[in-house]
């Protein structure tokens, strides 16, 4: 039996579009300030360890305010949601949450590399200004990569076990709080375990984290805009 592959999991490096969405855009101006946040948003080294969930609540602190958009009756909340189904939703820790486990899931039993992409690629903001897919795609096996994991039929499943606004978005958006109005580009850090199977009744599983960017329009459905290069706490 093959030892299973592993799909990436943090990118070191961030592309232009998604560097300018938060360097550039008014609402995350004020994140350049921060000690060392400059640094590792720009930097090509590798990402430090992934943090583990703290022990809080998914809101805990008193976030930002969403856009008023709210799921629509009867929707399920995304930890229920299969993940490859895109919520429609205008919270922004919501969806990031179910933007996560879309990211971390996947099964190349039944599914192609290609329509895989695909289907992730449906999640995105359908603002091309801030859609920045090419730090999306990095998180995701390649088709190399997928194919071996296919000769294992290995699927992955996932757990978004908590969501919340990164303490420096808070600073940001406490400090500026109209700055939002011009992208409505939200950050949201999602803590969760991936549970991997494959061929031979092999398992396993480990714990994920990641940082999402997140557009959430007002009166509008939320859109990913990418992914971090390094997880913020």
């Amino acid at each position: 039996m093959k030892k299973p592959s592993l799909p990436p999991t943090v990118s070191p490096a961030t592309s232009g579009v998604l560097r300018r969405t938060l360097l550039g855009g008014a609402v995350l101006l004020a994140l350049t300030a921060l000690a060392g946040l400059l640094a590792f948003l720009t930097r090509d080294e590798a990402p430090a360890e992934k943090p583990k969930p703290e022990a809080s609540s998914p809101h805990e602190g008193s976030p930002p305010a969403a856009p008023s958009a709210s799921p629509s009756p009867g929707d399920p909340g995304p930890d229920r949601v299969e993940a490859g189904s895109r919520p429609e939703t205008g919270d922004p820790v919501d969806f990031g949450k179910a933007a996560a486990r879309a990211l971390w899931s996947y099964d190349t039993r039944s599914t192609s590399h290609k329509e895989h992409l695909a289907e992730l690629k449906t999640w995105m903001t359908g603002e091309s200004r801030y859609a920045d897919w090419a730090s999306v795609k990095r998180q995701l096996p390649d088709a190399v990569l997928w194919e071996r994991m296919s000769e294992n039929r290995q699927r992955a499943t996932a757990e978004a076990a908590e969501g919340r606004f990164p303490q420096a978005f808070k600073d940001a958006m406490a400090n500026e709080p109209g700055a939002i109005t011009e992208a409505y580009v939200y950050v949201v850090t999602v803590h969760g375990r991936q549970s991997l199977t494959w061929t031979g009744s092999g398992a396993g599983a480990e714990a994920r984290s990641v940082t999402l960017a997140v557009q959430c329009r007002p009166e509008q459905p939320c859109g990913l805009v990418g992914v971090l290069p390094q997880v913020l706490p």
